[in-house]
């Protein structure tokens, strides 16, 4: 009997396989056995072309080079492997895995853009059109695929189906850079004889209100269009190509209007019958514009497309103080509602969203400028109509619902409907504590609501904006608690070519111009080389930073510039330690943390990373000059910042923890110093939380470091304003941007900016996995593991569990008293080192392990 199984091979970071665009795609493999300690020795791959690479001496087994020729536009080929242990174990063949690439060069791309005539466009944010074209299939099918994206977003059907469950599709990018487009299996939505494809095209990100303030149209262009080519593979050997051009129709359809902020409005009664069918006269419809494009610009997705992934029923029916019926979810989300309903033909009923009550009845001041409002106006049939929006999304835990016919039944005649990029959650925590449970629940919801195709701020008001201080201080969390490699690449392939256009990292990608223009901020920017440096951490993407390498160049170059000779950035407009829960309502930014200390630390800090990274990639010369620099900004820093005993000018947690994390201090003595004065000031502070967007990462590593557990986890568990656990005490089911968004007596914070969904506060549960629970990475990958739990407050247990690139890895934790059992999984093909209290650290291999301490 064979005791080691290998699972099926992955292609890059790629769970469905259908049309990548990677021509040589990497391979990985995770090994099942439950032999102790089990280390390959060896690997063989075959493909299904024949090549075979024979045994393989090596212990790889994440992101292995491709062994055969490169893939071919459209060509589908498979993998296995089989392993060797240094025990002399053998495996079997894993089964085998296909791939298939898309559209790889620009040459294979034949269809133009259809676009509907300028007379049916309204104004952006208006109706959503239909394009439609009838075809002939002339035998039996080998295999179909459609290759399609749009300027806008669209949604496709072929003879009445709808074609893939994508949501919002094509997604965002920097559409004058990249446009991405997704294969379709459509094989089986084709017919011999008649056929015909649609598609409605609505003006999403392309054309539609983007951004604060009244935001901006038009940004991409002032006309939508679809890109579609349908190629089909007949049993006898020939090809029929149907694209995008001029012989297509177009006219008005159901939705009359469709804007991502504002909502969706459609009329039932406008909705042609069987207008995506064949046989359907569309003699009456405007021939569609065929107009250029660049297919240069077209990109194969490295992630999952935006999905519904959830359905909520409502929890409680509540009556507003106008005597409007509002319907609780029980949690806050990205998505819309879906209705059944039933009643006369010219019947509206509208729907209104919101995060929180104020006074019993919506708020929606901190919607802004989004109405967040859709309705739907009746068929009038005999039987029930079901309807949910297709073109926009929201923000929204609670739902009014106006003009209903009839009584409304909330158990069958309105869901929530989750709307997210549909990665693989990968991590998990629990812990005794049902408040400290919550507050994870609560991260992983708001990276949830706030990955709509790309890392947002905010899923609910007018900006959702891809900001990059955001992602850069919660990528650690989002890393382990969902596998975000592949739509991570794709955004920092957008930083990338937006740096270069712009001459900086814009604050949020893609680049939108509104009030302000781009200048170089610190944590901001620094997003060009931490969050690639985060992702290599989690997955071990070499590959990822090679991508990234010149824009992380250019950005720690662009700040040793700025700084100067003195090394110090103290110059130019600085965002800071943002949210500073000291900051007034109306002025986020006005920290207690001086913007010149916050900036200078991270210059350090980003060059050192940068200087591994030069490392990594074989660039010796750059890595001798970026670690000569960070020690040029550190010992800068110093003279500026820090006394010779270790005090900071700057008497704030969050320049305590900047110093002490990012190992700007001389010395044990400096740090001591520094470490009680740190101390000192959460004490002063009754436990509260005085940090923002900056400190907040940091904080509990910074006490931690100095050995300061206990005031780390009174740090975590105080409940009093502003703390982590306060909102969760005032039912928040999602982090809040600011630490007092909503305040005790229940009315909304009333600065301008204040939302009930960022994550970026949240980072803090990167700390909770590898402090609380204890499982880290020790190596790139988690090709080492660290298992090192901290108990502490008054937990009496705590777990998490991860997926990891090698198989699945836990740890968890009981404390009766002074006796402390711990329990870890280590993923066959690692390591792990052991690190508890009390007891000497250790390394062991793969296999469940039991340990007991004294604490």
């Amino acid at each position: 009997m064979t005791l080691v199984h290998v699972e099926a091979p992955v292609f890059e970071h790629h769970h469905d396989p259908l049309g990548i665009g990677e021509s040589a795609p990497r391979l990985s493999w995770t090994v099942a056995t439950e032999l102790p300690g089990w280390r390959q020795q060896a690997y063989e791959i075959e493909l299904s072309d024949g090549t075979a690479t024979g045994r393989v001496e090596s212990a790889e087994s994440v992101l292995v080079p491709w062994p055969g020729g490169e893939l071919g536009s459209r060509e589908r080929r498979g993998a296995r492997v089989r392993v060797y242990g240094r025990d002399g174990s053998v495996s079997d063949w894993s089964p085998w895995s296909w791939a298939e690439a898309g559209l790889l060069e620009p040459a294979d791309w034949t269809a133009g853009a259809a676009a509907p005539p300028l007379e049916l466009l309204g104004l952006p944010d208006g109706p959503a059109l239909l394009l439609r074209r009838d075809f002939t299939v002339r035998g039996p099918i080998e295999r179909a695929r459609l290759y399609v994206t749009a300027h806008g977003v669209h949604e496709t059907e072929i003879n009445g189906r709808v074609v893939g469950d994508d949501v919002l599709a094509p997604g965002w990018t920097s559409y004058g850079h990249r446009l991405r487009y997704r294969t379709h299996d459509v094989t089986d939505l084709l017919t011999e004889g008649a056929n015909a494809i649609g598609a409605t095209l609505a003006d999403g990100w392309y054309r539609g209100r983007i951004g604060f303030r009244g935001g901006k149209t038009d940004l991409y262009g002032d006309r939508t269009a679809l890109i579609a080519q349908l190629e089909i593979a007949y049993a006898d050997g020939t090809t029929d190509v149907l694209t995008t051009d001029g012989s297509w129709r177009c006219a008005s359809g159901p939705v009359t209007a469709a804007s991502l902020y504002d909502g969706e409005k459609y009329d039932a009664r406008l909705l042609p019958s069987g207008w995506s069918g064949p046989g359907f006269d569309d003699a009456a419809w405007l021939p569609a514009d065929a107009l250029p494009h660049d297919p240069a610009l077209l990109v194969a997705p490295t992630g999952p497309p935006v999905r519904r992934v959830e359905t909520l029923a409502p929890v409680e029916v509540l009556t507003g103080p106008d005597g409007e019926t509002i319907l609780d979810f029980g949690q806050n989300i990205a998505g819309r509602l879906r209705i059944r309903v039933q009643g006369p033909a010219g019947h509206t009923v509208t729907l209104r969203h919101a995060e929180v009550l104020e006074n019993g009845a919506l708020a929606i001041r901190p919607l802004r400028d989004a109405a967040a409002l859709d309705q739907y106006t009746l068929r009038g049939d005999d039987g029930p109509e079901e309807w949910e929006p297709r073109f926009t999304t929201h923000g929204f835990r609670y739902a009014q619902v106006d003009g209903w016919p009839g009584e409304l039944d909330p158990a069958s005649d309105v869901v929530a409907v989750v709307c997210h990029t549909d990665m693989r959650r990968t991590g998990d925590f629990t812990c005794s504590d049902p408040l400290l449970s919550r507050l994870h629940d609560n991260v992983v919801w708001s990276m949830r609501g706030n990955y709509v195709d790309l890392p947002t701020d905010c899923p609910q008001r007018d900006e959702r904006l891809g900001w990059t201080g955001d992602i850069q201080v919660f990528a650690p969390a989002a890393a382990f608690l969902f596998d975000c490699s592949g739509p991570l690449s794709s955004w920092l392939a957008d930083l990338a070519v937006e740096q270069v256009q712009e001459g900086t990292v814009p604050h949020y990608v893609p680049w939108v111009p509104l009030l302000f223009g781009n200048s170089p901020t610190a944590a901001w920017g620094d997003a060009a080389v931490l969050v690639p440096w985060t992702l290599y951490q989690r997955f071990g993407d070499l590959g990822l930073l090679g991508r990234q390498y010149a824009s992380m160049k250019a950005w720690v170059d662009q700040v040793a510039g700025l700084a100067g000779e003195n090394h110090l950035w103290d110059e130019g407009f600085q965002f800071g330690d943002w949210l500073d829960p000291a900051a007034p309502p109306d002025n986020p930014g006005k920290a207690r943390t001086d913007h010149a200390l916050v900036a200078t630390a991270y210059h350090a800090h980003t060059a050192a990373v940068l200087a591994e990274t030069a490392a990594l990639l074989g660039h010796d010369s750059d890595a001798a000059h970026y670690a000569a620099l960070a020690r040029e900004v550190r010992e800068a820093f110093r003279r500026e910042f820090v006394t010779p005993s270790g005090r900071l000018a700057c008497d704030t947690q969050t320049a305590y923890a900047l110093a002490l994390t990012y190992d700007l201090l001389d010395g044990a003595e400096q740090r001591e110093r520094a470490g009680r004065r740190l101390v000192e000031l959460v004490d002063q502070d009754d436990h509260r939380i005085g940090t923002g967007f900056v400190g907040t990462p940091l904080i509990c590593d910074a006490l931690c470091s100095v050995g300061a557990y206990d005031t780390a986890y009174r740090l975590l568990l105080q409940r009093n304003c502003p703390s982590w656990l306060y909102p969760v005490t005032m039912g928040a089911t999602t982090i809040w941007e600011r630490w007092d968004s909503l305040l005790p007596d229940g009315s909304v914070n009333p600065g301008e900016m204040t939302s009930f969904n960022h994550y970026a506060l949240g980072a803090v549960a990167d700390w909770m996995h590898r402090t609380v629970a204890g499982l880290a990475p020790a190596a790139p990958g988690y090709r080492r593991l660290r298992v090192a739990p901290r108990p502490g407050g008054d937990l009496t247990h705590a777990s998490a569990r991860l997926d990891t690139p090698y198989g699945l890895a836990s740890v968890s934790w009981e404390r009766d008293g002074e006796t402390l059992t711990v329990t870890a999984t280590v993923p066959p093909g690692t390591v792990a080192e052991v690190d508890l209290p009390g007891a000497i650290p250790q390394e062991v291999g793969a296999g469940t392990h039991t340990f007991t301490t004294t604490v």
